[in-house]
């Protein structure tokens, strides 16, 4: 990108974004006008792609809305964008999901989330699950 639009777009780039991918469950909080009152709205959907760098990047989130398929574009640095939120993580192996496009029911919703299988990763959701141990108090 041309060093003199970088620096003018550098102020509106957002810092503060939520770190999210391809393949993520995400609720999208947008800002929406309605005459002199402003509310928000919640997109939630899969995250199907991210295009563009810096301040032109994009995601784009679908989601199964009455048995039809719904697709929004939205840019990362909006200042209609709330916040992010991501519902559920996947690992998946496309930086595109657009083969979802072809899928009907669950197929359509659900891309595969896989847990992470280290050993490290299997104490911390014991540690979890565990209830607290009871603690005497002292009196």
């Amino acid at each position: 990108m041309n060093p003199i639009i970088q620096a003018i777009t550098a102020s509106q780039v957002k810092s503060d974004v939520t770190p999210f991918k391809v393949g993520d469950g995400v609720r999208v909080h947008t800002k929406v006008r309605e005459g002199d009152k402003e509310r928000v709205q919640i997109y939630s959907g899969i995250v199907i792609a991210r295009k563009g760098h810096g301040i032109h990047e994009t995601f784009t989130v679908r989601r199964i809305s009455y048995g039809e398929g719904v697709e929004r574009v939205f840019p990362v640095n909006s200042p209609n964008i709330d916040r992010i939120e991501v519902e559920q993580e996947s690992e998946n192996m496309k930086a595109r999901l657009y083969y979802l496009r072809d899928r009907t029911g669950k197929a359509a919703v659900a891309v595969k989330a896989r847990e992470n299988r280290t050993p490290a990763a299997k104490a911390v959701r014991a540690a979890k699950a565990a209830p607290a141990a009871a603690v005497p108090v002292a009196g």
